[in-house]
C-alpha cells in the first residue's frame, strides 16, 4: 500500500501548466471581445446623421474597443424611445425632441454635438405649385413630419408647427401624418401624393426637387425663407443617453463621445467623395445626392465636437417658441440636462 505522505506528493507533483494556459487563454479571449454598444438613430444615409452611420464604416468603433450597433428610425423620437425603454444605449436626435421628451418626464442627457447646422426643407408635392404659392396655403392640407411618440415630438413637427404658425394657419387646420427620415419614406409620401408637403431632410429633399417632384417653400439654410422663426440656428443632431447609463458606465459614455468626435473629425479631413465611399454607397443616384449635398452644406457637421454656448441659446429659443401656451417644458434650457464634460465647449 502506498502511503499517504508518497501519494500527496505524486498529487503535487501532477503537471497544472495546461489548465493555467487554457484558463490564461480563455480570460485574454473574454477581454478582447469589443463592447457592444447599441446607438439608435434617424435614417439611414440622413446627411444630418451621416457622422453615425460612418462610426462603423472606419473603425471608429474598433479602435475604442467597441462593436457599435445601430438602430435605425424614421424619427428622433422613435430614437430617443428606444433608448428610454433600453432597446439601445444611446440615441442621436435633435436636441428640440429631446427637450420635448424631457418636458414630459422622460430621463435623458445630452452630451456631445453632432450638427452644425440645420437642414430642414419644407417642401411641397409638384402638382400643387399652382395652388400653394406660401404657406398660409397649406391650410386644409395633409402635412408629413418626421416620426414621433406620444412623449417626444418631433425637432420636424415643432418647426411645421411654428411655420404654419407664423403664417397664421392654426396647426388644427391641416392634418399631420408622419413621414419617416429615410428616402422610401419621404419620396414615397410625395411621389404618391399621400401628402400635401413634408418637413423633409437632405439629401432627400434636393433629390425630390431635381427630379421635378417638389419645390421648396421654406429651407433653414436659407434664412430668408424663414423669417418669421426665431432660433432658427438651433442645435439639431446630438448624442443623448439615459441618466443611469452615465451613472453606471462613466467609460462607456466617454468611448461613445470619442468615436463621434472621431467621425467628425474623419469627415472634416475627407472630400465628400471619400465620405460616400466609405459608406459603401452603390445606387447611382443616392451617391450623386449625397456628394451634392456634402458639397452643399459644408457647415452640415460640427468641427470640433465641442458644444457652442451661442447654439445652445438659439436652442432654448426655438424650443419655447414652439410651445403651446400651458404645455409642458415652459421655462424648460438645454442647461438642465447637458453634461458637457467629455465634449468641452466653446462660445
Amino acid at each position: 500500500m502506498m502511503r499517504p505522505f508518497i501519494l500527496a506528493a505524486l498529487v503535487l507533483a501532477m503537471p497544472v501548466a495546461p489548465v493555467a494556459a487554457q484558463s490564461a487563454a480563455q480570460s485574454a479571449t473574454r477581454v478582447a471581445d469589443p463592447q457592444r454598444i447599441v446607438l439608435s438613430a434617424p435614417g439611414p444615409r440622413n446627411i444630418s446623421y451621416l457622422p453615425v452611420d460612418l462610426i462603423p464604416a472606419i473603425g471608429a468603433d474598433k479602435e475604442e474597443g467597441v462593436s457599435l450597433h445601430l438602430l435605425h428610425t424614421g424619427g428622433g423620437g422613435v430614437a430617443l424611445n428606444n433608448m428610454m425603454t433600453r432597446n439601445a444605449d444611446f440615441a442621436v436626435a435633435g436636441v428640440p425632441a429631446a427637450l420635448s421628451l424631457k418636458a414630459n418626464g422622460g430621463g435623458v442627457v445630452v452630451i456631445a454635438p453632432v450638427n452644425d447646422a440645420p437642414l430642414f426643407v419644407l417642401m411641397v408635392r409638384a402638382g400643387l405649385k399652382d395652388k400653394v404659392k406660401r404657406i398660409a396655403d397649406l391650410k386644409g392640407k395633409v402635412i408629413g413630419v418626421n416620426t414621433g411618440t406620444k412623449n417626444a415630438k418631433t425637432t420636424s413637427q415643432q418647426l411645421g408647427e411654428l411655420l404654419l404658425k407664423s403664417a397664421g394657419v392654426p396647426v388644427d387646420a391641416v392634418r399631420i401624418v408622419p413621414a419617416g427620415q429615410s428616402w422610401v419614406e419621404q419620396s414615397s409620401l410625395m411621389i404618391s401624393g399621400a401628402a400635401d408637403a413634408v418637413v423633409g431632410d437632405e439629401p432627400f429633399a434636393s433629390r425630390l426637387q431635381e427630379n421635378g417632384k417638389v419645390f421648396f417653400l421654406a429651407h433653414l439654410a436659407q434664412p430668408d425663407t424663414v423669417k418669421g422663426i426665431k432660433g432658427v440656428n438651433f442645435l439639431h443632431a446630438a448624442l443623448e443617453t439615459r441618466p443611469d447609463v452615465i451613472a453606471s458606465d462613466p467609460a462607456k459614455v466617454e468611448k461613445m463621445v470619442r468615436m463621434v468626435k472621431k467621425s467628425l473629425a474623419w469627415i472634416a479631413s475627407h472630400t465628400p467623395e471619400q465620405v460616400v465611399d466609405a459608406l459603401g454607397v452603390k445606387d447611382a443616384d443616392e451617391r450623386t445626392s449625397l456628394i451634392r449635398a456634402l458639397k452643399k452644406y459644408p457647415r452640415a457637421f460640427n468641427r470640433d465636437g465641442k458644444f457652442s454656448t451661442a447654439q445652445l441659446k438659439e436652442t432654448d429659443i426655438f424650443f419655447q417658441g414652439s410651445l403651446e401656451k400651458g404645455a409642458p417644458g415652459q421655462g424648460l434650457s438645454i442647461e438642465s440636462m447637458l453634461d458637457d464634460r467629455w465634449a468641452g465647449r466653446r462660445q
